[in-house]
């Protein structure tokens, strides 16, 4: 009997877990150990956690909240979540019947499908989407039906599109907006019409916002929940991981109708119990202390996207303009090659790591996701590389 690792490992994540011999796990591993590697890969910042929230922290564990909380959160975080919701998205969430927090927002999202899906249920997901989404349905039984998006379009869903997949198994659609890996944001008319889809078709909304502080001037984030009719059918998620520079802390939040709430808690609670009480504190300073911090790192963001559009331009390398994100899509569909094959090739011979787009759904082949998270010299010598590399004229 061959019980080997690779056909366990594909019977339990699915066809396209492991993402090819050159996936990006691999590739991530692969990284560590190759020298004078630019690491330009994944979405953790590169930014301190702000010194008032490393304090709150402290402070905690010095009164010893070290122990569990409770299951749904402390409630002077589920409070100033409820608060900050109302504030800045006009959402009216109840804080000790409609709101989550957890470890993350990745369990969000496992959670969600876990609670949400049935076997052969589907998420109807626009793509390139964020590859958890992909695994975490896979995990619950069901299926992820695909909506094509394109930069032509700037990576909006078409609700045309939306109407046509959707079928008797359809139980949400998913959106990421801000969007992870491209960097578009969502325009409000896209939104209304997509809106009105799920009031007829009486669908659920998966509102993926974790990226809501990082929009760029000239763009609008809005939450789908607030409009008419949507609170009641959209599940909010959220976290601190990117606005506050909080990748390891692992705490985030989601926010629906209380019997979802009710449902998801039970599964919540056997994935991790609850947050860490830690983390907890500290994202609670995070929301009740000074945001400079947010602007300040959106700033920095953006002077970096600036430069690096500029080299992109002068190395006449084709891209997506991000509206926000710390992220830029580039265009390496003229090489002709398998993104993660391309991936592989620029880490072993430029040194430099960047994720493939292949790894984000089939309609992210053909671009590579550039992070900004490394100082601009860097960056631009990242880019340099891979110009160097694909036999542009470099600067």
């Amino acid at each position: 009997m061959n019980c080997g690792k690779a056909s366990v490992a594909h019977g339990l994540l699915g066809p396209r877990a492991g993402f090819g011999e050159a996936g990006a796990p691999r590739l991530l591993e692969l990284a560590r150990t190759i020298p004078d590697t630019i690491a330009l890969g994944r979405g953790d910042p590169d930014l301190p956690t702000p010194p008032h929230v490393i304090a709150a922290a402290e402070d905690a564990l010095r009164a010893g909240h070290t122990h569990y909380t409770a299951l749904r959160g402390i409630p002077a975080l589920l409070q100033a979540i409820a608060e900050k919701l109302r504030g800045e998205n006009g959402l009216a969430f109840d804080p000790e019947r409609e709101i989550m927090v957890t470890t993350g927002t990745q369990e969000a999202v496992a959670v969600a499908a876990l609670t949400l899906l049935g076997p052969g249920d589907e998420w109807l997901i626009p793509d390139p989407y964020y590859f958890s989404y992909e695994l975490a349905v896979h995990y619950a039984g069901g299926r992820v039906v695909s909506l094509p998006t394109f930069a032509r379009d700037d990576f909006q869903p078409n609700p045309d599109e939306i109407e046509r997949r959707i079928t008797p198994r359809t139980k949400a659609i998913v959106l990421l907006t801000p969007h992870n890996p491209t960097g578009a944001v969502y325009r409000r008319s896209v939104l209304e019409r997509i809106a009105d889809i799920a009031r007829r078709r009486d669908l659920l909304i998966i509102s993926d916002e974790i990226y809501e502080k990082l929009v760029y001037e000239g763009h609008e984030h809005v939450s789908i929940g607030a409009m008419p009719g949507m609170q009641d059918r959209t599940i909010t998620i959220n976290g601190f991981s990117k606005s506050y520079r909080m990748t390891g802390w692992r705490v985030g939040y989601m926010a629906g109708p209380s019997d979802f709430v009710d449902a998801a808690l039970t599964i919540k609670h056997t994935l991790s119990i609850c947050s860490p009480s830690v983390s907890q504190h500290a994202a609670l300073a995070a929301l009740r202390g000074p945001q400079d911090c947010i602007w300040e790192a959106k700033l920095l963001y953006d002077e970096r996207r600036r430069a690096f559009e500029r080299r992109l331009d002068e190395l006449e390398m084709d891209y997506f303009r991000p509206a926000a994100t710390f992220y830029v899509f580039v265009d390496v569909s003229k090489t002709e090659l398998p993104s993660d094959k391309l991936c592989e090739d620029l880490l072993r011979k430029a040194r430099v790591f960047v994720y493939p787009g292949r790894r984000f759904g089939e309609h992210g082949e053909g671009f590579v996701r550039i992070s900004l998270l490394a100082p601009t010299a860097r960056l631009l010598e990242g880019l340099d590389r891979i110009g160097k590399y694909l036999g542009h004229s470099v600067p």
